[in-house]
Parts: C-alpha cells; structure tokens; sequence
C-alpha cells in the first residue's frame, strides 16, 4: 500500500509536537505505528524521526534510523550530523560530517553551522581552519549563519583575532555573530573589548535583538570586573527583553551580585527563577559559600536535591568550599565521602579543598595522608593548601618538605614561591625567605602587586600600598590619620607581624598603616554618603592586621565595609566580620 500524502504530511505534524513536547512514551508508540505502515522509509518521516530522538537524549537511537535508511538525502546527513552535536558528541558529529564529503555531498547552510559548533566545543584549530577553508570553497561564508558560526568557532578555539577577521568580512551580521565575537573577547579577559562590541551592537544594528547568550557573556565581564552599576544596568536590560527568566541569564546575575558583595541580590534573582538548571543551583551555591553563608549553603544542597536535581563536580566543590572556610571538618569529609555515592570520582580540586580544610583547621598530619593517598599526582593547588596551612600555624619543617615536592614538578607559578616565601617570613627565617624570592626573580617572574579598587559611578579607582598618585590623595591620608587616632583609643594595636620584610619595628608600623585596602576605605569614606556600604576588591588576600583593623573601621564609623579578596568576601559592620576570623 502506497502511502498517502496527506498521511504523511500528519505523521510528521503529530511528530514535530511530540518533539517539541520531549514526549518520548507516546513518539515511541508512533514510531511502531509508521513501521506497521510502512512510511518509515520515506525521507521526510526518516528526517523527522532522527530529529525527534535527537531532541529526546536518543542520539544512537538517531544513528541506528540513519544507518537502516537506504537513501540517504543531504537533510537525513543534516540530521544526524544535528543529532550528535546537540547532544554533546562533537567528535562523532565531525566524523559523519567527513563520512558525508566523502559521500559526495557539499556541507550547505546547515551543515556547516553544525560542524562548526562541534569544532568549537573540541577547541581544534586545525579543524577550525579546515572548516574555514570549506566554507570559502563552496561559497557558504557569506551566508549569515555560517559566517556566525565560524566568528562563534575562531572565539571559542581563542584565536580571536580571526573571529574578528571573519565578522568584519560579514556582509550582515546577526545576534550569534555579535554574540560569538563578544564571547571571545570576555573568555580571554579582554573586558573593555566585550563591552565595547556589546555596546556597538546596540547601537549600530538595530535590527540586533541581543539574546541570553550575549547578556550572559557581558554580565561575565561584569563579574570579573566587579563594575556593579553596569552590571545592574544590563539587568534592566535583561528584564526589559524578558531574558532575566533563562538560566543562563540568572546564573550570571547571581555571580554578578555575589562577586560584588551583594549576595541578597543573588538570592532575589534566585528566588524569582522557578525553573532552574543546575549552573543556577551551582551559582547559589558558591555565592552562599564565598559569603560565610554555611548553614544556607548546605539548606539549598538539600532542597536541590529534593526537587531531584543530580549535584556534579561542581556542587560538592562548593560544598567542600564551604566547610574549608568555616572550619568544619567532619561535615567537609561527610560530603566528601557522598561524592562516590553520586558517581562522581573526587578530581585534583576536591582533594587541593580537602587539603586546605584539614590544614586550615591545623590538622596537618591528615592533610599530608590525604596528599600521600591521592589516586593521582599532586597538583600545584594541592602543594599551594598545604602551604597556606603551613603558613598559619608556622609549621616551616613541613612547609620544607613540600617545597622539595614542587621543586620537583619543575615550572610552577609565582603563586606557590610566594606561599613559601611568605611562610618562612611570618616565622623570621627571612634567609629562607629571600632564597625563594631570588627564585622567583631568576624566573624572571614579578610577584603580583597587591591592588585594591573601589567603584564609584562609572569610574574604578584603584590603589596600591603606599600609593600616593590619586588625585584626593591628600585627603585620603587625612583621614587615614583621623582614622589611627580613633582606631588606637579603641584599642587597636597594629601587629607588625604581617609586615613580611626584615625591616624595623617602626617601619613596619608605617608600612602597615598604608595597605591598599586601607586606601580604598578611607576614599570610600570621604567619598561615599553614610547610608551607602563600601566595596572593596582586592586581587591578593587581606592580611592579618588590616582585617582586624577593619573590624575598628566599622566600629568607630558605624559603616558596612565589604571587602572581596581572593578568597572570599568579608562583611565588616559594628565591629565584627562574617568569616568570624576564620579565613
């Protein structure tokens, strides 16, 4: 029995809602009908079923419909090609794309665009160029969706410099190409340069309706860049176009507010998102663990998985995170042993985590038999908590023994030189101390200066320790002055211990006094009205004795201070911090 156009033509519209709908019972169900029918050979109805069993997580449920199929049209290749793309198999999608050149067929609009995301996800230069190439050769690079591709693909293997080549040589551009080329940038760091394309995009094609990918990647560069107010301005924009309600949009603004110390801005995006993927959770999760919110941290972990969403990796990072910085380590090694019971192997940054939790909390003897039991070599991060431990509790034997450990691993990162350097210092081995300074500088590597910035309007106004080139610089180490006065009356006493140079009592006195942070502070609070809290960043840790001496700043000024360091955020007020000195 031939079988009827118009059969057809309702199977594949009854097709198309059960794959839409992800209606995998009632599309199976279907599938057994059109066999019993005999329409499972028509190309169309073969097209629409790869698609459906794409789209329902079935990907080799796809392939086995592709490989019975015994006319094979460029749709049924578009399909399968699709199938494995979407669903995260990249180096198969580019297998079958090669097998379909070798069939005989050209890559076309769909095609190319699908190969090109799944080199993108592999990160293959090599194969970016190829591709580049076959676009040129058959034409296909001024049509808008392969050039967007290709822009998306050169960014997300980082050579950005030709994703800017390729959109530049678009004759139109659409939201992706925008979009990829403002991924680029924001992935590489270059912030200024994302922002600059995010705003030409909305300014010069106005036809351009940005989507939740591109306010994604702008709020990413917000976050990195702690500049709040822009990033509260794109969250108007993000509920003006309706996207504040995607996952992918909510997760950013959650990262946003966190890394600006504004974490109950982050629980309202949250609250606000009902149906939430697991990079949401995830977001939460980190924010709540950065800002000493412990107990909330593990409240959410349980309503997560109430509602059945599968914690990953991540998750127990945070989690881990969590109990590392409130010094709680029965419950870290609780959720450290519920990894295996969620299928998931701990990796060489949940055993750096446990490291830091057990040495933080002075338990170094345990951190080195977690290191020794290690189903992989140690990391550099594993070596770097052992160190920060080492460096608490002045233990400058073991801090020793690791450092013949990482000698051993070669190049490291000025990172780890500086941990030992700094260890030998607090303990006045300042001969030790210099030794792995001058290997930083045989390296040819600069220890980091420590900075610390404060945003005011549209400007960042950055300081380092002893900086004297703001234009209110006067004031500033006026009212540092003020500030010394009130502080000593109080009670505070400076602790030179911090001050990791040899020099003499009143010198580290002075240079104590000068901190970056303390810099930031005193502009934010001749600058700022009495309501408005102050934020700091600052990319290194906070030391010692500007933390306490915060603490007074609170006190005696009755102003909230947040401080971000490159841990976590400390929330000054009346007096006290959120990390209960533990940190």
């Amino acid at each position: 029995m031939l079988p009827l156009q118009s059969d057809c033509r309702d199977i594949c519209k009854v097709l198309v809602y059960l794959t839409h709908s992800r209606s995998l019972p009632k599309g199976l169900q279907l599938h057994a009908y059109v066999i019993k029918l005999g329409f499972e050979a028509l190309p169309l109805v073969c097209h629409h079923f790869i698609n459906f069993y794409s789209k329902t997580n079935l990907p080799h449920s796809s392939l086995k419909l592709f490989d019975s199929f015994p006319h094979k049209s460029a749709t049924t290749w578009s399909s399968v090609i699709s199938a494995f793309a979407q669903n995260d198999l990249p180096h198969l999608a580019l297998r079958f794309f090669r097998r379909m050149l070798r069939y005989g067929l050209l890559p076309d609009d769909h095609t190319l665009p699908t190969a090109s995301k799944s080199c993108a996800a592999l990160s293959s230069l090599p194969t970016a160029l190829s591709l580049h190439a076959l676009a040129l050769k058959t034409a296909n690079h001024f049509d808008v969706f392969v050039g967007s591709s290709l822009v998306d693909m050169y960014a997300k293997c980082g050579e950005i410099n030709l994703a800017r080549k390729v959109f530049d040589e678009m004759p139109h551009k659409n939201v992706v190409s925008w979009s990829g080329l403002i991924y680029g940038y924001s992935q590489l760091g270059l912030d200024e340069e994302a922002l600059n394309h995010f705003k030409c995009a909305l300014e010069q094609d106005y036809d351009i309706r940005v989507n939740d990918f591109t306010l994604s990647s702008v709020l990413r560069v917000c976050s990195a860049s702690t500049l709040f107010e822009l990033g509260k301005q794109v969250h108007g924009l993000c509920f003006k176009t309706s996207f504040d309600s995607s996952c992918f949009v909510a997760s950013s603004l959650i990262s946003l507010y966190s890394k600006c110390g504004v974490v109950e801005g982050g629980y309202k995006v949250f609250e606000e998102v009902k149906v939430r993927n697991l990079g949401m959770w995830n977001a939460m999760l980190i924010a709540c663990a950065q800002h000493a919110h412990t107990g909330k941290t593990f409240e959410l972990f349980e309503e997560m998985r109430s509602v059945a969403v599968k914690p990953n990796f991540i998750t127990f990072l945070c989690l881990l995170y969590a109990c590392s910085h409130a010094g709680l380590v029965e419950t870290g090694e609780h959720y450290f042993g519920l990894m295996k019971e969620h299928g998931i192997e701990p990796g060489s940054q949940h055993y750096a985590t446990m490291v830091d939790l057990l040495g933080r909390a002075g338990k170094l003897d345990e951190a080195v038999r977690v290191i020794e039991e290690m189903p992989m070599e140690p990391t550099e991060s594993v070596w770097g908590a052992l160190l920060t431990g080492c460096r608490i509790h002045g233990n400058t034997d073991l801090a020793s023994f690791v450092a013949d450990r990482v000698f051993e691993m070669g190049a490291v990162s000025s990172g780890i030189n500086v941990l030992l350097s700094n260890a030998y210092a607090a303990a006045g081995r300042w001969e030790e101390a210099a030794r792995a300074r001058k290997r930083l500088r045989d390296q040819g590597i600069k220890k980091e200066t420590g900075l610390s910035w404060v945003e005011e309007g549209n400007r960042i106004h950055t300081f380092a320790a002893g900086d004297r080139s703001h234009w209110k610089t006067k004031e500033i180490y006026e009212k540092l002055e003020e500030l010394g006065e009130k502080l000593a009356k109080a009670g505070y006493v400076a602790d030179t211990s911090f001050v990791l140079k040899e020099v003499d009592g009143d010198e580290k006195s002075q240079t104590i006094r000068y901190h970056s942070e303390r810099l930031a502070i005193a502009f934010g609070l001749i600058t700022f009205p009495q309501e408005r809290p102050i934020r700091v960043m600052k990319n290194l840790r906070v030391c010692g004795d500007c933390h306490t001496a915060i603490k007074f700043i609170s006190k005696c000024t009755g102003r909230v201070i947040i401080v971000r360091d490159n841990n976590r955020f400390h929330r000054f007020e009346e007096g006290k911090c959120t990390c209960g000195d533990y940190w």
